[in-house]
């Protein structure tokens, strides 16, 4: 039975330091391992009787779990796993757990800069976030309208990610090279990808969604590392940047809702038993285990084609609007980073090299500098890090470090972090005009529905700016910029 959360859980938790807190590996009956959350005090006392910590000792449960389980200082309660939650298991006798990876498969951001300046688009700002909202389907379900009965053909998708779209019209193969695994997540089986979720998924390339899936255009407000900033193409104050956080769409969360089915069964043919349902897994090396892997890896390739699409239409958008060739507005990939997978990966545990499956559930990926799966052009620096914050405040551009590949299987969190429910913003919020109150910072936004605003308003959210202090204090990230959102599209 699952324990209930304690009401304080200073009294649980050990801290190590100002940012680590450990939970107790004897904390609660059958976990294999000890768990450890980043986060500050104000943060630990604000999880006081919260289930996100719970699922951290619940995660630790799972066979075949090394090291720690993680939580990341965005940690709030999800399906499963926490979100902001990292687990790694062994890959001869551990389990995959569709929990761990999440409904949205590959939910990601990717950046893009451009050779714009906040100056020369401002007057035209309205016209240009009107003309993305077009060109980029939003909202719950929506995509391309097609005829009754055309088939989409999406297997390329499937099968080869963002070289798929580029080859497609959907940008240059130069973007490839800023994409985590090349846009492309090795091991694919599209034969496990079922034709429902091929139904669902197929009219949805190259749109946004709903809920926290956005495009906003931004301006970068300060510099914090100068030698980074230029290796990724972050050359000047109120140069305009734009972010993409979008994923698989329905195709992801029905490849996640029937793999639950599966793993349900699972456990009991091969004996699991675990303090929580929604942990449902299988060993990774069971025929049930790899086929979740192929269809996983399946619909992480639909999301990286996804955001390559909407790259190209991001594109032509502004260049349409600023009455300019496309030549003559340049938008590059300054990254593409993924934070709702499971990957396998090569880590080092307690001074043994290991092949692990890293699920990382509302968490991304942080590689220091010198690393080989790092592109060429940062390896001098590291991994660009993409933590998006909110729409009314700031975002952040940050660099793996070298503590992260040995302390949190080169991990880090991915955004902000919710505070508020999205029935609760809702009702904290009713009444108030967010089109207004961002209009009255310099925020122009477009939204299928004003009143899903609130969900997604500023104070749904953690401070971005502490979230990221928890993870630079705890040295496997730092700051190279921070930008302001200067346009929003959301569905």
């Amino acid at each position: 039975m699952e324990k209930k959360a304690p009401k304080n859980w200073r009294g649980v938790l050990r801290q190590r330091d100002a940012v680590r807190w450990e939970l107790p590996i004897d904390y609660m009956d059958g976990m294999r391992a000890p768990g450890l959350i980043y986060a500050d005090e104000a943060m630990i006392d604000s999880m006081a009787g919260d289930m996100a910590v719970q699922q951290v000792a619940n995660m630790a449960t799972l066979p075949g779990i090394v090291g720690h389980a993680l939580a990341m200082p965005d940690i709030h309660w999800g399906y499963g796993f926490p979100i902001g939650g990292v687990a790694a298991m062994r890959t001869d006798d551990g389990v995959v757990s569709p929990g761990g990876v999440g409904f949205d498969i590959n939910c990601g951001v990717r950046l893009l800069r451009t050779n714009l300046h906040e100056r020369a688009v401002r007057g035209s700002l309205p016209e240009i976030v009107n003309q993305l909202f077009r060109d980029v389907p939003t909202g719950l379900g929506r995509g391309r309208k097609r005829k009754r009965g055309a088939a989409i053909d999406i297997e390329g998708a499937l099968a080869e990610g963002a070289a798929w779209a580029v080859e497609n019209g959907h940008g240059s193969r130069e973007d490839l090279t800023a994409i985590e695994s090349g846009g492309c997540l090795p091991g694919a089986d599209t034969s496990k990808v079922s034709d429902r979720a091929r139904q669902r998924g197929g009219p949805q390339l190259g749109s946004l969604g709903s809920g926290n899936h956005f495009l906003e255009m931004q301006v970068v407000e300060t510099i914090a590392d100068e030698e980074a900033a230029r290796a990724f193409g972050i050359t000047e104050l109120g140069q305009v940047m734009v972010s993409i956080h979008t994923g698989s769409r329905g195709l992801g969360h029905q490849v996640c809702q029937e793999y639950l089915g599966v793993m349900q069964r699972a456990m009991e043919t091969y004996r699991i038993t675990l303090p929580d349902r929604q942990l449902a897994c299988a060993p990774i090396r069971s025929p049930e285990g790899q086929a979740y892997l192929g269809a996983m890896a399946a619909a992480a390739n639909f999301a990286f084609a996804n955001r390559q699409a909407i790259t190209e239409r991001t594109r032509r958008a502004l260049a349409h609007v600023l009455d300019r060739s496309e030549s003559g507005v340049e938008v590059g990939v300054v990254y593409d980073v993924a934070h709702n997978i499971a990957k396998m990966e090569r880590h080092r545990v307690n001074g043994k090299e290991m092949d692990l499956c890293v699920h990382r559930k509302g968490a991304t990926r942080a590689l220091p500098a010198g690393d080989p799966q790092v592109p060429a052009r940062y390896r001098a620096v590291g991994q660009p890090v993409l933590i998006p914050g909110d729409m009314g405040r700031y975002s952040y551009i940050l660099v793996g470090e070298e503590r992260a590949r040995r302390e949190t299987f080169a991990s880090t969190c991915h955004g902000a972090g919710r505070v508020l429910s999205r029935g609760a913003a809702k009702k904290k919020l009713k009444g108030v005009d967010l089109v207004r109150v961002l209009r009255d910072k310099g925020i122009v936004v477009r939204a299928q529905s004003k009143a899903g605003l609130a969900e997604e308003a500023s104070e749904a959210y953690k401070d971005a700016r502490e979230v990221v202090g928890v993870v630079e204090r705890s040295g496997i990230a730092r700051v190279v910029a921070r930008v302001r959102p200067i346009g929003v599209i959301k569905g």
